[in-house]
């Protein structure tokens, strides 16, 4: 019996080797495709800005081949702390923009990936200030076509994508991706989209409106934030960095300055379930102050207000898989190859330094 014993033995050791090695080459097979799903056709440089006091820390993503002068996309992020590649987010935009012949430039905000400064005590001005800075460093490259710039900018660049081009009249074209008009109107809607995703009561909804006039109000005579705290109880993660925030940028109101865009190839990118911007508002506005064929929306019925595709941002393990194993696949469909052909349709043949 003892033979037998040991056969068996020895059978299942080698089964459990078999199991092992499989579970190994899985692994691996997985490690494999997660490094290849995250090479992207494109060369990253870390480039600094320096201008007037003021130092950017970024990336400037190039084509794979050629030495340029390549046309530029200037990347104006939306709120949050955000840094250059925007936790890599951005990578599979650049890369599409990079099949079209375009370079992608952006930057860490002001305290974020050790860039000096504090992002919160900026105002949408000031966020237009630095990208021009930026646009005019990057100018002075010999890999970037001077005369062929262009921005992308998501959400909150709604208020500094149109105060960029007043300032900076040579910008060639511009991606507003969720961009935002009114902060009010915007923070209204997005307010009454949570508290109807969360199922809160006519009663909720009532305290909640209230709680938000009660702020407005102390926004508009330039309260303290102790005196906010004290009118409504719990913050509710309103900080005192963020009260300071708010206070410098609450009257935001992009219709001032979007006509600045008139004449300029805009995209305008909407997501069919967008919870932070009201859609039609925003191409209410921008068909109303950008009249005429240079303006083009494009809708994604199945997006959420970061264009990722809804179904995977609603689970949180289909959106971590799909993030780490097929990035490219978190987009709406259509997304990045429609921003590719709105720039190869801008024209990468035109006026070189």
């Amino acid at each position: 019996m003892a033979p037998r014993r040991s056969t068996r033995r020895r059978r299942v050791v080698r089964a459990v080797l078999a199991a092992l090695a499989a579970l190994a080459a899985a692994a691996a097979g997985l490690g494999g495709l997660v490094v290849w799903q995250h090479t992207y056709d494109l060369r990253e440089e870390a480039v600094t800005v320096r201008r007037d006091g003021r130092t950017l820390d970024g990336v400037l993503a190039l084509p794979e081949q050629g030495k340029g002068p390549f046309p530029l996309v200037v990347f104006v992020h939306g709120d949050g702390p955000v840094d250059a590649t925007h936790d890599t987010f951005y990578r599979p935009i650049w890369e599409s923009f990079a099949r079209a012949g375009y370079a992608s430039l952006s930057w860490n905000k002001p305290g974020v990936g050790g860039s000096p400064g504090d992002w919160l005590d900026q105002s949408m001005d000031d966020r237009a200030q630095e990208a021009v800075d930026a646009i005019a460093w990057a100018r002075q490259r010999p890999d970037v076509d001077s005369r062929r710039i262009g921005l992308w900018g998501a959400s909150q660049a709604g208020w500094v994508l149109p105060k960029i081009a007043a300032k900076n009249p040579g910008i060639r074209f511009v991606i507003a991706v969720s961009p935002a008009v009114n902060w009010h109107r915007q923070g209204r809607y997005h307010l009454l989209a949570e508290l109807r995703r969360d199922g809160a009561s006519d009663a909720e909804v009532a305290a909640a409106l209230r709680r938000r006039e009660t702020g407005l109000e102390l926004l508009g005579r330039g309260a303290p934030y102790e005196e906010y705290v004290r009118a409504v109880g719990d913050p509710q993660g309103m900080t005192a960095a963020r009260w300071r925030f708010v206070s410098k940028n609450h009257t935001a109101d992009a219709s001032a300055d979007l006509p600045a865009l008139r004449g300029v190839p805009v995209l305008l990118v909407l997501a069919g379930h967008d919870m932070n911007v009201d859609t039609a508002d925003t191409e209410a506005a921008y068909r109303r102050l950008l009249p005429g064929p240079a303006l083009r929306v494009g809708r994604y019925p199945d997006a959420t207000h970061g264009l990722v595709r809804q179904d995977v941002e609603n689970s949180a393990l289909r959106l971590t898989l799909t993030a780490l194993c097929a990035p490219r696949a978190l987009f709406a469909e259509g997304f990045l190859e429609d921003q590719r052909q709105f720039l190869a349709s801008v024209g990468t043949e035109g006026p070189k330094r």
